[in-house]
This record gives structure tokens, sequence and C-alpha cells, in this order.
């Protein structure tokens, strides 16, 4: 059986390693980048400002909050006028957004089995914060995860 979320991880990659190569873009040290080059850079910790890694980290995460921009403007949210949704516009967009979650997570080094990991943690701590009556003053942001 297929691992779905391995096989969008997979394909974005290559789809980024393809755009890379087609437009050329390089990376600090001249060469043309590559997602596994980023990942690579984000677990080596070599993620200072202005990184190949915090450009790409930033590139991917303002086309990412675009892509929610175009969502948001197939969302009517005028309650009193007649229009209706577009619901395979705004599965386009959400597909989009997907996309650029995917480059944004494998630029900060994260794959299909990491990302399930530290979703099953932040899963737990969500429902375990629904039990207890969640009170955002309580958050500790990557401590309620217990990584690294």
């Amino acid at each position: 059986m297929t691992d779905l979320l391995q096989e969008l991880f997979s394909l974005q990659a290559s789809l980024n390693d393809r755009i890379f190569a087609k437009r050329g873009l390089r990376g600090s040290d001249g060469r043309i980048l590559s997602a596994d080059g980023l990942a690579r850079a984000a677990g080596g910790g070599d993620v200072a400002p202005g990184s190949d890694v915090s450009v790409w980290l930033s590139n991917y995460l303002r086309a990412l909050q675009e892509e929610g921009r175009e969502l948001s403007e197939e969302i009517p949210w005028k309650w009193w006028s007649k229009e209706s949704l577009d619901m395979e516009a705004i599965r386009v967009e959400i597909v989009d957004m997907l996309h650029f979650w995917l480059s944004l997570a494998l630029a900060a080094g994260l794959d299909a089995k990491e990302t399930h990991r530290l979703y099953l943690l932040k899963n737990r701590v969500n429902l375990d914060r629904q039990e207890s009556g969640y009170d955002a003053s309580a958050k500790t942001g990557r401590d309620d995860l217990h990584v690294r």
C-alpha cells in the first residue's frame, strides 16, 4: 500500500527540484538548489538569517500566505448576499496551499515520517488541552511537544 503522505512529500521535492533547475536558482554555495540540500542544511544547523534555509522558508511562507489570501477571496463573507461558494475553486486554492505547505516543511527539514510523529504529539497535546480547559496563558510553545 502506498504511503500517501510520503508520496506527496516526494512529488513536491521533485517539483521543487525541477523549478530550481529550470529557473537556475542557486544557493549561497553557487550550486543549483535542491529540496534535499535545503533539508540537510536545516538539519545541520545552517539556519542563520540570510541562509538558504531562511530565505526559502520565507519564500514558501509568503507563497502559502498568498494562497491563503486567494482562498479567502473565494469564500464570500457577506451573509446577507446571495453569493454561493465555488467549491471547485476553493478546493484548488487548498491544494495550492498544500503545495507550499509541503515546500515549507521540506525546507524546514521535515519528511513524512517526522511530520506524522510531530502531528501525533501535537494532536495529543491539543486533545489534552481540550480536556483540561485550555487557557492560552499555559501555552509553552515547542516544549509542549517534548521535542529535541
